[in-house]
């Protein structure tokens, strides 16, 4: 799968990169990610892709003609144009439904915004799919697009150390939190870990993991319950 990050500060993305299972699905060509400045696209000299809202208002909006040229670039030097997403609080709220949707196209065009945002014929001309990870405001849409990577990324053959991994997720198996987890050692400081874990018997251990995500999910996301009924 390939990722196409479209940005005004793509050094940001130098660490989250380089470490972890991300460079490893990288390095085992599981995955491939492509870093674009807009500025690469800017006419003037100083390299400027931002200006003045119209009709007044704080901060700079980013302006059309870097942006459509930078993508309109890029989606040409794949195979396929890909499917383009812009990362914005306006758009649909990233689930895991949505990522197992996005997990099934072999591109994705991350549009990440600064500042005030995008100038709006950015959203009408170009049509991305327009993404919100949550409730709330970034300074960019950096931060947003290693979200989308970092939840895709556990949906694909391979990258993952165990293939069950992502199915026990919380919300993706029947759309609940996940069960409570144990390691060694089997006591410490007073707690200790369920004795039903330690028994051996797969069965009892999978109706204790199922009762457990439904208990969890009531106490602490009963919202959850609503959605799957």
């Amino acid at each position: 799968m390939r990722f196409d990050i479209l940005t005004l500060f793509p050094a940001i993305f130098d660490g989250f990169l380089s470490e972890g299972l991300l460079n490893k699905a990288i390095q085992n060509r599981l995955l491939e990610v492509e870093l674009w400045d807009f500025r690469q696209w800017a006419k003037d000299k100083h390299h400027s892709v931002d200006d003045r809202p119209y009709g007044g208002g704080p901060g700079m909006l980013i302006g059309c003609e870097a942006v459509f040229d930078c993508v309109e670039q890029v989606q040409s030097e794949g195979q396929q144009p890909g499917q383009l997403i812009m990362l914005t609080p306006d758009g649909r709220k990233l689930d895991q439904n949505l990522v197992t949707e996005l997990a099934q196209f072999d591109r994705l065009l991350l549009l990440c915004g600064r500042y005030e945002g995008f100038d709006e014929r950015i959203s009408t001309g170009l049509k991305p799919l327009e993404i919100s990870v949550g409730d709330f405001i970034c300074n960019g849409g950096e931060v947003p697009a290693m979200i989308i990577i970092e939840t895709v990324m556990r949906m694909i053959p391979g990258v993952l150390g165990h293939k069950q991994s992502a199915l026990e997720d919380s919300f993706s198996k029947e759309g609940m939190l996940e069960y409570p987890q144990y390691t060694r050692p089997r006591n410490f400081r007073g707690m200790s870990v369920p004795e039903v874990l330690l028994s051996g018997d797969h069965q009892k251990i999978a109706q204790w993991r199922k009762e457990m995500s439904l208990q969890r999910t009531r106490e602490r996301r009963d919202d959850l319950l609503d959605k799957n009924k």
